[in-house]
């Protein structure tokens, strides 16, 4: 796996595109913390990860802002899309369950908004950041902490 990754995409296609050349770094049993701002892209790379692990077709996959897990389940891993923007305690995040989603056998999670508790960023395995550069560009940076939280 490869530690520290940058891509500077400028279309939404080539953002998905991105996102489904993660399936060479990301594994099962790995939660990633997904960083940006609000229409940074998460979700637009979320769909290429999803295309990618032929666990959804792009169009399928949508923001888990007011659901806030989705699940995508794939022949090789299930993608658990999960937005924190909403939680705001560690009681609320405690109810979603996320050690046993991460403990489903053939899970991945990605996790929006993680960085807003300390014991989600602790037990990642990795953060991908996505930043607006332009209208459509975007600076996306892959940082795994290989080992962490396994």
């Amino acid at each position: 796996m490869n530690a520290d990754r940058e891509f500077h995409t400028h279309s939404p296609e080539e953002t998905i595109a991105v996102g489904r050349g993660f399936t060479q770094d990301l594994e099962a049993g790995q939660m990633i913390v997904l960083r940006g701002g609000l229409g940074a892209g998460k979700t637009t790379l979320v769909k290429g990860i999803a295309e990618g692990f032929a666990a959804a077709p792009q169009e399928d996959v949508t923001s888990p802002t007011f659901t806030l897990v989705h699940e995508y389940r794939g022949p090789v891993v299930t993608l658990f899309h999960i937005d924190l923007y909403r939680i705001d305690t560690e009681r609320e995040l405690s109810t979603l369950g996320i050690d046993d989603l991460r403990a489903e056998p053939g899970s991945i999670l990605l996790v929006e908004w993680g960085e807003k508790f300390e014991q989600i960023t602790a037990q990642s395995d990795g953060e991908i950041s996505i930043a607006r550069t332009g209208e459509n560009d975007r600076r996306i940076t892959y940082r795994s902490r290989q080992g962490v939280g396994r």
